[in-house]
């Protein structure tokens, strides 16, 4: 399995970006997805989780009402759509597969087996 994590960029506070998280092999849509971030000197943490259908997401009470994630399991991707941008969002956004068939929403990184590279969000003031 392989995760391509893409969209990140440099946007003013207040601003949007969409993260995509792109998927090898055919067994995408039955395992649940997050996102994750780690700012410059901090541990990484949960962003966000949706279930393997799509019906059920968590969210981090920091982003919560400011980020959506999202999935399409015909194109293998799953998103992060990131809306009222703070400099305090400024970090590499990782996107990962939890490791559990048919499996629900998880904010724990351990339960995630699979990583993509990361992709840069910096958010100016």
């Amino acid at each position: 399995v392989q995760l391509q994590a893409s969209g990140g960029g440099l946007v003013q506070a207040g601003g949007s970006l969409r993260l995509s998280c792109a998927a090898s092999g055919r067994t995408f849509s039955t395992y649940a997805m997050g996102w994750f971030r780690q700012a410059p000197g901090k541990q990484r943490e949960f962003v966000a989780s949706i279930n393997w259908s799509g019906g059920s997401t968590s969210y981090a009470n920091s982003v919560k009402g400011r980020f959506t994630i999202s999935r399409d399991n015909a194109k293998n991707t799953v998103y992060l759509q990131m809306n009222s941008l703070k400099p305090e969002d400024t970090a590499v956004y990782y996107c990962a597969r939890r490791g559990t068939l048919y499996g629900g929403t998880s904010t724990s990184s351990v339960s995630y087996d699979y990583w993509g590279q990361g992709t840069l969000v910096t958010v100016s003031s």
